[in-house]
């Protein structure tokens, strides 16, 4: 009997075309899928989708004219266009504008609500429209989001309901204790854990529909819509059809989730306590990348250094591009790139690596008309422990040292010189090695793996051309 695993991405806001911080997201999210399918034989659910309410998006569309919806369709397609872009696998696609969505996220109000969770109060707030979150003092650099200083705080003063964020404050401190792995990076954690111990404060989970309409209505009061984050965050259950479907929510959550730096809070401290709040599982891990800088700077469209992965794909190749994001680093610290760091990466690793070494040792195999009896691609433990473990680029570099291994047994046993069948052996031992490293590269450069694949099963068959054409 097949195990069941979920992954899911956090849903971009639908504001922006994609850039490689999110890309590198999905990536990662698709490389663990098809490890846990493809390799280990589980039922994956993949999910990822797009949050589309809130102010953002109310402005956005009004700035534009056109109706919040309409806005929001056009942008959702872009999202969804990177499945074929990146060559992505994932089953499911949540948008927050959803029916099932709405109405899972509506019920999930009334089970805190139903647990005294939620209560109407004045509300006086710092808040940053960037980040959709209030802010307090000790957040903020002379009285700026450090995360987009060019916007201006807004000071709000309403009646808007409340959710109980700081009666789960010592159950929280409770869970990362009993799960010391919870959160990755361990540095992530101890930053959650800090934030916590440090107490929290409710936060507001509605908006007056008179002043922000676009959001989804608050049950029994039509005057409120949800607090864009209170709603977004249900769509990683709305995705596995609850509350309609217990038999599919029980089986695949919890979770894993992954998502940025800058959603830490939301994701393992808020999120969480909404779960603990309406009697839910908690995830089962979140996993949390640094940010991709650009030669030292924040990427930024003032200051024209954003990279998309649209760039990307026609520079390098859709299977390059996965191996060059994920070789930046994932689940640590942030990252700086540059076209020419990516260059040299792909020289190096890709072009002179497994490119060169497969298009060699293809060559001389077909010279001498060579079968390869690959068999079963065979799984290392450690390959399987880095994988188990999420330790993407580490996994990267293992698969690379193969690549290096494979390179010397060559160099020191020189089939190029030897004849016969001793020439036979020494290549039959190459193939049969770079049919193994083909099944590993699998989950992060799919068709690369199958073009391996094909010319080393069987008869071996040279190639016409590289795998990865040296960049000049």
């Amino acid at each position: 009997m097949k195990n069941k695993f979920y992954i899911t991405t956090t849903l971009p806001y639908v504001n922006a075309a994609p850039h490689i911080g999110f890309a590198l997201e999905i990536i990662e999210a698709d490389v663990i899928a098809r490890y846990q399918e493809k390799i280990l034989g589980n039922e994956v659910i993949f999910n990822t989708g797009t949050d589309e309410h809130g102010q953002k998006i109310w402005e956005k569309a009004v700035e534009q004219k056109m109706p919040a919806k309409e806005y929001c369709d056009q942008w959702a397609s872009k999202f969804e266009e990177l499945k074929k872009l990146l060559n992505l696998n994932f089953n499911h696609f949540i948008r927050t504008t959803d029916e099932k969505h709405i109405a899972a996220a509506q019920e999930f109000w009334r089970l805190c609500e139903k647990n005294g969770d939620i209560y109407k109060a004045k509300y006086s707030v710092k808040y940053c429209v960037g980040c959709e979150l209030a802010k307090t003092d000790s957040e903020l650099v002379e009285n700026r989001c450090p995360l987009h200083p060019k916007q201006d705080l807004e000071l709000r003063e309403e009646e808007n309901y409340f959710f109980r964020f700081s009666k789960y404050a010592p159950k929280l401190l409770e869970l990362y204790e009993k799960n010391p792995n919870f959160v990755k990076p361990a540095s992530r954690l101890n930053e959650i854990k800090s934030f916590v111990k440090n107490g929290l404060e409710d936060f507001s989970i509605s908006r007056l529909k008179a002043k922000m309409p676009w959001g989804i209505d608050v049950p029994g009061d039509d005057k409120h819509v949800m607090y864009v984050w209170f709603d977004a965050l249900v769509n990683y259950i709305s995705t596995l059809d609850w509350p309609q479907n217990s038999e599919k929510f029980g089986s695949f959550w919890p979770g894993i989730q992954l998502a940025g730096k800058d959603n830490l809070r939301q994701q393992s401290a808020m999120w969480q306590a909404m779960l603990l709040s309406a009697n839910l599982p908690n995830s089962a891990r979140i996993l949390i990348n640094g940010f991709i800088g650009v030669n030292g700077q924040k990427m930024s469209k003032s200051l024209g250094n954003v990279i998309s992965p649209v760039e990307m794909v026609a520079r390098y190749g859709v299977d390059p591009t996965r191996y060059l994001l994920v070789n930046l680093g994932t689940f640590g610290e942030d990252s700086d790139v540059t076209f020419e760091k990516l260059d040299i990466s792909y020289n190096a690793n890709l072009a002179n690596g497994i490119g060169n070494l497969c298009s060699r040792v293809a060559k001389m195999a077909e010279q001498i008309g060579l079968a390869n009896e690959s068999g079963e691609a065979e799984i290392s433990d450690e390959y399987r422990k880095l994988m188990d473990n999420f330790d993407l680029n580490e996994t990267l570099a293992y698969i690379d040292s193969e690549v290096s291994n494979l390179d010397k047994y060559l160099a020191t046993n020189t089939p190029w010189k030897k004849e016969g069948e001793e020439k036979k052996q020494i290549l039959s031992i190459a193939c049969q090695k770079i049919s193994q490293i083909a099944k590993l590269f699998s989950p992060f450069m799919p068709e690369t793996a199958l073009k391996i694949q094909e010319h080393f099963e069987g008869q071996v068959k040279s190639f016409e051309t590289g795998l990865f054409p040296r960049l000049v």
